[in-house]
């Protein structure tokens, strides 16, 4: 949308920027530690996709809200704070839906206080704009995070145990790639998707 000259951007454009433009993953490289630990399962995936983007929509919505009342010096002190209560919410909350999944994701859920990808959208956005994007930018983000796990952990499951969702895909005799559902396994599919990743936009620029 242009406007006396100027590109100004949309709402659209926000969510657009993380979901592809600027994934926090594939792009940015953020969040590796979950992104590497947690996608060995679509489930699992989507479920820490789901938690993170939860908390950084809501921590977005508090910082923008309070971004004129919380003074410069201890902001960030703040923004952690706003953040590890909406991260306890969650936790609690997965802890309620299934103990099982609470149990597969583990420590990683709490880690969610320090995910850079969190905080970095807090200090770098939603404490110097508007409610409404900052809203669309934690939507952006949050839904690019949960697409990037949800890739790596589809593939890694149905490659490493040969199911989806835990259904299995593949006749008796198939041969697991056990290596695909162990930490090595999440550095060569990352590798893999981020190869993919930066060909599809290069194609793109060069159309």
């Amino acid at each position: 949308m242009k406007n006396k000259g100027k590109n100004i951007p949309t709402s659209t454009d926000e969510f657009i920027k993380g979901l592809w433009k600027e994934n926090p993953v594939f792009v940015q490289v953020l969040g590796m530690c979950p992104v590497l630990a947690v996608s060995n399962t679509a489930l699992n995936a989507l479920a820490m996709g789901m938690a993170t983007a939860f908390v950084l929509l809501m921590s977005n919505i508090l910082v923008s809200l309070l971004r004129n009342f919380i003074p410069k010096e201890v902001r960030i002190a703040s923004y952690i704070l706003i953040i590890a209560t909406f991260v306890t919410i969650t936790d609690y909350a997965i802890q309620a839906i299934s103990v099982e999944l609470h149990k597969s994701l583990g420590a990683f859920i709490s880690l969610i206080v320090v995910n850079c990808l969190i905080l970095s959208r807090a200090e770098a956005f939603a404490s110097k704009n508007k409610l409404g994007r900052s809203i669309m930018d934690a939507l952006g983000m949050g839904t690019g995070f949960l697409f990037a796990l949800f890739c790596l952990g589809a593939v890694r499951e149905v490659l490493g145990s040969g199911s989806f969702f835990g259904v299995s895909l593949f006749p008796l005799d198939f041969q697991e790639w056990v290596v695909m559902i162990l930490p090595a396994g999440g550095f060569f599919t990352l590798a893999a998707w981020l190869l993919i990743f930066n060909l599809t936009k290069r194609k793109e620029a060069g159309a």
